[in-house]
């Protein structure tokens, strides 16, 4: 599966637009992350606990993305966007979402 940001992969031509693929997850902090956030926040920096949630939460989003695509046929997925909005305090979904098309 071919995953991209752009309109266009370069030397391949859209034959077929499929739909949206799209796939998202919601993910809520929990206390012992929030506990060492929360030290982190005294001293400055980055918090790492959260980097590593976001990631995880935008992984997860892009697999479901393509496995939704793979039920569709697509052999790419175009013009790939992540959104992210706050469900309840302290919990978010992230949205991965793009164009699923055929190839040739």
């Amino acid at each position: 599966m071919i995953i991209s940001t752009t309109e266009t992969i370069p030397g391949k031509t859209v034959q077929e637009v499929l739909g949206i693929s799209r796939g998202s997850t919601v993910r809520a902090r929990n206390f012992g992350r929030d506990f060492l956030a929360g030290l982190k926040n005294l001293v400055g920096g980055e918090i790492d606990e959260y980097t590593k949630l976001q990631a995880q939460a935008r992984e997860e989003a892009m697999q479901r993305m393509t496995q939704d695509a793979e039920r569709m046929g697509a052999d790419a997925i175009l013009n790939v966007r992540f959104s992210t909005s706050m469900i309840m305090q302290g919990a978010s979904e992230i949205l991965a979402y793009g164009t699923a098309v055929k190839l040739s």
